[in-house]
């Protein structure tokens, strides 16, 4: 099998030592290149096309906010995925990593073993939607001071608002197929249209856009 390839974008040289031995040790992962800054680390995700990009947030030079900005709008870059991997786990951060178009988020706090886990979850086209994530974004849109734009909704059917919903609501795909009484290969199709539908890059963005359109709104 293939491992998956993996840029390591930190400004600390100790941190992206101490990750390459992490990352690499069941034999599936394997660290590819690395950088000091986000504009470094563009140039060098460009140049390798790794799967997954491990991002710290705050960077000289470039942060990992734009830096994964750049990387989602690169046409050429499509399907390279964004791991943010930080110490700062500040609300404002979390919405505007997700909203760049970070897969996932992660404090540097987080097992070896759930590092590796994160790694293979993104690289294999999910978004990495921990309940705590989940509730960060639905503060961030609660406290935002305009109103909910349902334009997006326009043109999906009554059972993808509905699967559109749960996804907003964290749940997984087996968990929407239990609730709305499908087969699980029904309820991932579902998701899939929408990710096509909403042009939505997976399923992260999904979530901000059940936010962002009032489907999901804090204290429900």
């Amino acid at each position: 099998m293939t491992p998956i390839r993996v840029v390591v974008v930190d400004d600390q040289e100790l941190v992206r030592a101490g990750l390459r031995p992490l990352v690499e040790r069941d034999g599936d992962i394997e660290v590819v290149g690395e950088a000091a800054d986000g504009r470094s680390g563009l140039s060098r995700v460009r140049e390798l096309r790794p799967d997954v990009v491990l991002m710290d947030i705050r960077m000289p030079v470039m942060d990992g906010l734009e830096a994964t900005k750049a990387i989602v709008a690169d046409a050429e870059l499509d399907g390279i995925r964004v791991l943010i991997l930080t110490t700062f786990d500040e609300d404002e951060h979390v919405y505007e990593a997700i909203r760049s178009g970070a897969s996932g988020y992660l404090l540097k706090d987080v097992s070896p073993d759930g590092l590796r886990a994160a790694i293979r979850t993104v690289a294999g086209g999910d978004a990495l939607l921990s309940p705590t994530i989940t509730a960060v974004v639905m503060r961030a849109v609660g406290q935002s001071p305009h109103e909910p734009d349902r334009t997006p909704l326009d043109g999906l059917s009554e059972r993808e608002v509905e699967v559109l919903t749960l996804v907003g609501r964290g749940r997984t795909n087996d968990e929407i197929a239990a609730d709305l009484f499908l087969s699980p290969a029904t309820a991932r199709t579902y998701v899939s249209r929408l990710l096509g539908k909403l042009h939505a890059r997976d399923r992260a963005a999904l979530v901000v856009l059940a936010y962002e359109t009032g489907l999901v709104t804090p204290g429900r």
